[in-house]
């Protein structure tokens, strides 16, 4: 898709991406400020494989503060980016033989991120009327003597989907139960929650021992570019990953901890002004996407993405899944958006709304247009 849409622009085609998972805001004045500050010195050496001491205890105090988690400093490691968080984690817990139980619809990485690890992805499947969530007892299930991890993301990547106190709680039982079983909670999506408090699985009783805790820079504070994520986990989860990572990248750029030091000790609540951008460009496209006929999509509660079920159009001849679909609509109507294929999730596509009210309007009345001639032939 991405190389499709580079060509299609090389032509002169004018394209709208509604495929990054890109917040278009400026990030907040305090993280460029902090990045001014520390390229005037003295932050040029290499960092500590984990990071600096006085950013994890930042880290730390994020944590308490916002998830009610307590770390100590020697218990979170930074990392390039949340990607880079997940897969020292993964490669830490996960070898041949190990399963990793995943509920769809999940961020495309995690399965493969467990496979180079040499795990085996285990999917558990949800619907469109489950609100994209595989119940609980359908995760349990899938839980044997060969798990070792569960991954999920809350809100979640690509659906939007949060999962509630309740449904927590239960998984946390499936936990308890399965002593072997460790949870990876990808909560990067927490601060753009559109109803609600966000809970940390972590929170719960028992689960801080049981649960490795990522997030990072790139949404709530729109820092895609700076590549900052990190964890929160058990010690010696901690301390393997930090292993890992010193024999791939070792310390993450030391201007972008800087950065992450000041994103941590800033007030969340400046981060609100976004959360309520991303509502109601939620809603807009909600809106539009109901004018199209057979697409069907829930509201989702937070993050910046909408799953609709698009399968009515994938006819099984000319459309024969949902990544025909998605080249299609990028050819016809010059839209690029995600196919639902690669999160586990087929018969459907991602819609990012992490850009302009206008582009998004544009964009829908092109994504209509492109399915009246699919549908009128």
């Amino acid at each position: 898709m991405a190389r499709r849409s580079r060509e299609l622009r090389a032509q002169g085609r004018d394209i709208i991406d509604l495929s990054l998972g890109e917040p278009d805001h400026d990030p907040p004045a305090f993280a460029l400020e902090a990045a001014h500050e520390a390229i005037r010195g003295p932050w040029h050496k290499y960092p500590p494989v984990n990071g600096y001491l006085d950013v994890r205890q930042a880290i730390a105090m994020k944590f308490e503060r916002d998830n009610g988690l307590s770390y100590s400093p020697d218990q979170i490691v930074v990392s390039t980016g949340a990607k880079q968080a997940l897969i020292n984690v993964v490669m830490s817990l996960v070898g041949p033989g190990d399963e990793v139980v995943i509920p769809a619809p999940y961020w495309v990485s995690y399965s493969e991120q467990v496979r180079l690890a040499g795990g085996t992805p285990v999917i558990v499947k949800s619907t469109l009327e489950e609100d994209w969530k595989a119940p609980i007892a359908r995760i349990a299930g899938a839980v044997n003597d060969r798990t070792r991890l569960i991954m999920f993301s809350s809100p979640c990547n690509p659906s939007g989907s949060v999962l509630s106190r309740a449904e927590l709680e239960a998984l946390a039982e499936v936990v308890r139960v399965n002593p072997k079983v460790y949870v990876m909670a990808d909560e990067i999506y927490e601060h753009i929650l559109f109803e609600g408090k966000h809970v940390s699985f972590a929170s719960l009783p028992g689960m801080a021992e049981r649960t490795i805790t990522v997030n990072g820079l790139s949404k709530a504070f729109a820092l895609t570019g700076w590549r900052l994520g990190y964890i929160g986990a058990p010690l010696w989860i901690a301390q393997a990953a930090t292993k890992v990572q010193g024999q791939f990248t070792s310390g993450t750029n030391s201007i972008a901890q800087r950065v992450a030091k000041a994103c941590m000790e800033a007030d969340p609540a400046q981060l609100a002004p976004m959360c309520v951008d991303f509502k109601r460009r939620r809603d807009l496209v909600l809106a539009e996407l109901a004018k199209i006929p057979g697409w069907r999509c829930n509201v989702p509660q937070g993050a910046f993405y909408l799953l609709p079920d698009v399968s009515a159009n994938i006819d099984g001849r000319t459309i024969k899944g949902s990544v025909d679909l998605s080249l299609y609509l990028l050819d016809t109507v010059g839209v690029s958006l995600v196919e639902g294929h690669s999160f586990g999730a087929e018969g459907t596509l991602r819609i990012s709304y992490a850009t302009s009210d206008a582009k998004l309007t544009e964009a829908m009345a092109r994504v209509a247009k492109g399915i009246a001639q699919l549908t009128n032939g």
